[in-house]
């Protein structure tokens, strides 16, 4: 703040309320997002990892951990999954997203690379042969995936690593900030969390300056920072942390023996599913993980109360340092219907490999129950409210524009 690198981040910062809320668990992609977009826990929206077991369909559900993760559940399936059905069909149909209820509203909603994205209006692929179509924001583009209206924007899939996610992000936003062209935009960057994963969470200065690019291409493109600042209110925020990782883990070795228990784990989260065939009951299960150094915070669910071990003692009534709102976050998260049995997060410095047996160590990450993959910072300017949860957005969006 406050230097050359970041002159767009300054500008909202000094103009702005900064205060912090807590993510959803897992603190992962797919479940965050989809809370900032519904304003509803994982519960209630149905999203519940990067990577889940579907129970009626009896399948792997793989929205992208890794390449190798991708592989593992089936190429085609995964690409489906993440960029159709998260949205289209596994978001519930009961949680209505901001798009939703904006266009129900008459105003104008856009969107540009964000996963959760179902709205009114029907889009077709602009790829050829692609004849599933989705249901998006008025103005929607994912990755040159779908694109409502030509832009000129670079394509996105380039250079990832040399940040052209993030550029093709910054020329839809242009596009539409010259044309005024929306009531509500969601500006989606997602090239600092790539760079954090690589470089652990504290080193990518250059994952910031693209940040800002990105942030300053809307600022000139609305004719200046006052001009900029007169036009839009702004809420500006991440949809998790990340600490850093040293140390890799498989959780799948503790359940090799045991038929009919399922691990999905990636990043700092982990679920282990009890399957019809399964001869352990859930407690049995979740005690494997008693000695793994990697499992944190193991919970369960014993009727409607919430079992919370580590290191293989129970973890009573009161606060947990270090873990905001920790049992109201496991209790929304053990609650969706598409959830593990077992839930598991990860020890600080941990990270469970996935289907493709990759991690971040060396890097950062995020998922589990600690602040730091937990916390996020949040900036309004021009807002109104005091959100405490990224679950909150959503209502501080709706109550701006008066719906």
């Amino acid at each position: 703040m406050g230097t050359e690198e970041a002159p767009a981040l300054t500008l909202i910062a000094e103009n702005a309320r900064y205060t912090r809320a807590v993510s959803v668990f897992p603190s992962l992609t797919p479940v965050c997002v989809s809370s900032i977009m519904t304003g509803a826990y994982p519960d209630a929206h149905r999203i519940p990892h990067l990577v889940w077991y579907h129970r009626e369909q009896k399948r792997l559900v793989e929205y992208g951990s890794s390449f190798g993760a991708i592989r593992a559940a089936g190429m085609r399936q995964s690409i489906l999954d993440a960029i159709l059905n998260m949205s289209g069909e596994h978001l519930s149909q009961e949680s209505s997203t901001v798009f939703e209820r904006l266009e129900d509203a008459g105003l104008v909603t856009a969107a540009v690379n964000i996963t959760c994205y179902r709205g009114r209006t029907r889009h077709r692929s602009t790829i050829p042969g692609v004849t599933r179509s989705a249901l998006g924001p008025k103005r929607f583009f994912f990755y040159n995936l779908f694109e409502s209206d030509q832009t000129g924007a670079p394509r996105a899939w380039t250079n990832r690593s040399g940040g052209t996610i993030d550029d093709y992000a910054a020329g839809v936003g242009r596009w539409l900030v010259t044309r005024d062209g929306f009531d509500f935009f969601v500006f989606y960057l997602s090239d600092y969390d790539y760079l954090s994963h690589a470089h652990g969470p504290d080193s990518p200065r250059e994952g910031i300056a693209r940040v800002d690019r990105a942030l300053w291409s809307l600022v000139e493109a609305a004719g200046g920072p006052d001009e900029f600042l007169d036009r839009y209110a702004v809420l500006l925020c991440s949809d998790h942390g990340q600490t850093p990782v040293r140390h890799g883990a498989t959780l799948q070795k503790h359940f090799r023996s045991v038929d009919g228990a399922l691990v999905t784990a990636s990043n700092r989260a982990g679920m282990v599913y009890r399957l019809d065939d399964c001869r352990l009951d859930v407690p049995e299960l979740a005690a494997r993980l008693d000695r793994e150094p990697a499992a944190d915070l193991v919970a369960y669910l014993d009727g409607e109360d919430i079992v919370l071990r580590r290191q293989g003692e129970e973890v009573r009534n009161g606060s947990l340092d270090g873990y905001p709102e920790a049992r109201p976050r496991l209790a929304a998260a053990l609650r969706n219907p598409n959830a593990g049995d077992v839930l598991v997060s990860a020890a600080p410095g941990y990270e469970f490999a996935d289907l493709g047996g990759r991690h971040h160590a060396g890097g950062g990450s995020h998922g589990s129950l600690v602040a730091g993959d937990s916390e996020v910072p949040v900036l309004l300017a021009g807002v109104e409210g005091e959100p405490r949860s990224i679950t909150d957005f959503a209502s501080v969006v709706l109550s701006h524009f008066g719906v």
